[in-house]
């Protein structure tokens, strides 16, 4: 209570005993919650689950859907036998000695009234059987016998030997005793609820019981495209294949927070919006941001993090870089550097004064020459200081040593556009991907040819990659021909294999950007232009990817970076 999450877990009778399979943000904080009962769901639209939520205001229903290629036909797997309306026996008989269960709820019937689904194993007795199929509610009741004295005795006949109403006293439409007149009323333009778990992982299933295969089994089934929800509540489940309920992540349960605004930098204007695909859109370290703006010149803004809140509305100091940006990076070692990649095929660094900028520069601290054409990205290497390597549209990856300005090494071996590049956490090899499909592994001291080739993502759509599990592993974002979003996983010893593991997520047209967390083995995967953060702890065993709770913004992502480990608040176990 008091809460705007609903949890959802598969309970098993073996570990992990607790499985999480979604959450759903709500919009109001809870004040209470019930289960509609399986009656009044809409069967027809695949619904398994309804819960009502009372709010300080509104009674908000929220709904659980399994998508099916067909609406039209009832699907007997989705809805089990289930506990009936009529009592098995009375007081006095159970007093007596008498244990019948009660009837049970029959999920489908054949032509002629006729049940097809099969009885649960824990019943004994199968009475009063009623099929939950809309043409065929049930409409015989139990109305409990009048308690002497408390009111008239003649509103009907009732067998007190069972307790069960005469026909023509007793019955009742079942959607009127329950309160709905049909499920589909319930339904309503608004947004009630907004699901913050799009897909069933290895984290995820629901319980299965003997007379129905495991819904987490039939969140996986096959079928075409996406499949509607009503607008109102409930969560999609992606259709590409699911796993079994299997091991969970120890990072489930992390939860994305916005922080105060006392700490937001606000009231930024003139941005740049148009930075390639294999840049980031800005950059920061423990100290500052950067920003590309959106003026003449190759602008960029340079904002202190201790210095939060309303920025003025006057002109900010910035630096000329004298070209378009193409991508831009700290130096990880010098927080006062700063590397930009123009479009002018030019690497300019750039030293911040010590406390800010607090007038525009215009001499960087020196230029890169060598690229014939414009550059797609630029990476500092992570173990050794004043190496930088960059890619550019001449299909060429160059080394650079910045403490003498000059170009040590040129990587050959690109037949297409680079889309991304990553040093190994060693900083011994270098990874890239590219538009020709292929993921090349070099090891620059030892050659300018890759050491290893393998295929990358399908499409040309863009791509990236990061070093994962210690720098075994690589995993790569990419598309897949019909313009999903997935992601793969590559034993780095074994390119030619091909990937271990895919996992599709969502069909979007902006390239998921990772971030890899060496200390958890949690990558966290957005893009531009989306509001929500997938999070997957990745292993180097089956099933590799351990779904976790994921992060769901107001607004959509124009960038996003993360800061170095040192300014997390570990008090407050914040790790990213």
């Amino acid at each position: 209570q008091g809460e705007n999450l609903l949890y959802c877990f598969e309970v098993a009778p073996a570990q992990p005993a607790l499985t999480q399979v979604t959450q759903c943000r709500t919009e109001g904080s809870t004040r209470g919650l019930a289960a509609v009962p399986r009656l009044a769901l809409d069967v027809m639209a695949c619904e398994v689950l309804r819960v009502l939520q009372l709010t300080d205001t509104a009674l908000v229903p929220v709904s659980y859907l399994v998508p099916r290629k067909s609406v039209q036909e009832f699907h007997e797997d989705l809805f089990p036998d289930c506990t009936g309306m009529l009592p098995a026996t009375n007081a006095q008989g159970w007093w007596a000695g008498d244990s019948q269960q009660v009837g049970i709820i029959q999920g489908g019937v054949l032509a002629g009234g006729i049940a097809t689904a099969p009885c649960s194993p824990l019943c004994s007795m199968q009475v009063g059987r009623v099929s939950l199929h809309p043409a065929r509610r049930p409409t015989e009741t139990f109305m409990s016998p009048i308690i002497a004295g408390t009111g008239p005795t003649n509103t009907g006949h009732t067998d007190t030997g069972t307790g069960h109403t005469d026909a023509d006293t007793g019955h009742t439409d079942a959607d009127q005793t329950s309160g709905y007149s049909s499920p589909s009323s319930l339904a309503s333009p608004s947004s009630a609820a907004t699901s913050l778990s799009a897909s069933t992982g290895p984290s995820s299933g629901f319980a299965s019981s003997p007379s129905q295969k495991s819904l987490q089994s039939i969140l996986g089934e096959q079928a075409v495209g996406w499949l509607g929800v009503p607008e109102w509540g409930g969560f999609r489940a992606l259709t590409h294949p699911s796993p079994a309920p299997g091991p969970s992540s120890r990072f489930r349960h992390a939860q994305g927070r916005v922080l105060h605004r006392d700490h937001h930098l606000t009231n930024l204007r003139g941005l740049s919006l148009t930075t390639p695909g294999e840049c980031d859109g800005f950059c920061a370290n423990h100290q500052r941001v950067a920003l590309p703006l959106l003026s003449a010149g190759g602008q960029i803004a340079v904002l202190e993090l201790s210095k939060p809140g309303r920025l003025p509305d006057a002109a900010v100091p910035t630096i000329q870089n004298g070209a378009a940006v193409a991508d831009l990076t700290w130096d990880p070692f010098d927080p006062r550097r700063l590397a930009v990649a123009g479009e002018d095929a030019k690497i300019r660094l750039w030293r911040i004064p010590e406390g800010g900028l607090q007038e525009t520069l215009l001499e960087p601290e020196a230029i890169l020459r060598g690229h014939t054409e414009k550059i797609y990205s630029i990476r500092f290497h992570p173990t050794a200081s004043d190496l930088l390597v960059s890619s550019s549209y001449d299909m060429t990856v160059r080394i650079w040593e910045l403490s003498a300005g000059r170009e040590v090494l040129c990587l050959q071996g690109h037949t297409d556009q680079i889309f991304s590049m990553a040093w190994s956490p060693d900083g011994k090899k270098l990874a890239t991907v590219s538009k020709d499909g292929r993921i090349r592994l070099y090891e620059p001291r030892r050659s300018s040819q890759p050491q290893q080739e393998g295929p990358g993502p399908e499409g040309g759509r863009g791509a990236r990659l990061v070093w994962v599990c210690g720098g075994d592993h690589l995993l790569v974002s990419g598309f897949d021909s019909r313009s999903e979003r997935r992601i793969l996983l590559y034993r780095a010893q074994a390119l030619p294999e091909g990937p271990l593991s895919v996992l599709g997520l969502d069909v979007a047209p902006s390239t998921l950007l990772p971030f890899y967390d060496e200390d958890t083995s949690v990558v966290f995967l957005t893009g531009k232009g989306d509001t929500r953060v997938f999070l997957y702890e990745v292993t180097p065993e089956p099933p590799y990817f351990l779904e976790c709770n994921s992060f769901t913004s107001s607004e959509p992502h124009k960038g996003f970076v993360f800061l170095p480990k040192t300014a997390c608040e570990v008090r407050e176990v914040e790790f990213a």
